[in-house]
């Protein structure tokens, strides 16, 4: 995935698709939007850093896990984890240096708490009136209604990208030919700021954007290879006291 800084308005329609399409508890957010503000009004800059999982090619969060519940998925080398084998120990959530993980069992991150207005019986946690069609349910990937006591996180909808022709370079809202294979962050994007397409593709074009726009990955020390890319501007990530991306 690439996300480019410079173009991003900070709406969160990102939030709000992944939401709905993923199940999520509200301010329990997989496309999460981060917000920095400095200096006072009248001389208040407001900058913004979109946060997906990261999905890295070197993942903390597979090494950690004494399940191996989570796992990366061969195929597309997206970050998985397997409800039927967590155990909710939460090893994953303190590995992952980018918290983008979730543990459904804790207090609502908004209230009131909408498990109670729409309850569900056995293992599910909830059950929403905008579930995902039970075809699409996959425990042994995190897709679907959480269990009570795992972990869940941002799968790059795997149930929608898996299912793209072989061989296709990029997955684009605006070609009728991978749009419904298209993750849905990337398909509501107003502004045009993600990409999703295959990296070890040469020809794609999230390969071209990074090479031409300097792409750049947070937290490199970590050693994780993040496959998320930002374009900045030829800059840093915006962190917070980093206006690079303004310039």
């Amino acid at each position: 995935m690439v996300i480019d800084l410079e173009t991003c308005t900070g709406c969160q329609a990102c939030t709000t698709a992944c939401a709905m399409e993923n199940n999520r508890l509200p301010g329990e957010n997989w496309q999460d939007v981060l917000f920095y503000s400095e200096g006072e009004y009248p001389n208040l800059n407001l900058s913004w850093l979109p946060r997906p999982c990261m999905q890295c090619e070197n993942p903390s969060c597979v090494s950690v896990c004494p399940t191996k519940a989570t796992y990366k998925d061969e195929g597309t080398g997206i970050v998985l984890v397997d409800w039927n084998k967590c155990i909710g120990c939460k090893y994953c959530m303190v590995a992952c240096p980018y918290g983008v993980r979730f543990y459904m069992d804790e207090a609502p991150a908004v209230e009131p708490d909408v498990r109670a207005e729409f309850p569900a019986s056995g293992r599910r946690s909830w059950n929403p009136p905008f579930k995902m069609p039970d075809e699409y349910e996959d425990a042994s990937k995190g897709i679907g209604i959480q269990p009570k006591g795992v972990v869940s996180k941002c799968t790059f909808c795997y149930h929608k990208v898996s299912q793209a022709p072989a061989g296709v370079a990029d997955l684009d809202e605006d070609n009728p030919e991978t749009k419904e294979f298209t993750p849905a962050c990337v398909r509501v994007c107003a502004p045009k700021s993600r990409f999703f397409g295959d990296l070890d593709n040469p020809d794609s074009h999230v390969n071209a954007l990074i090479a031409e726009k300097g792409g750049v990955r947070l937290k490199e020390e970590t050693g994780n290879k993040p496959q998320v890319y930002y374009l900045s501007g030829g800059g840093s990530p915006a962190v917070p006291g980093n206006r690079s991306r303004r310039s």
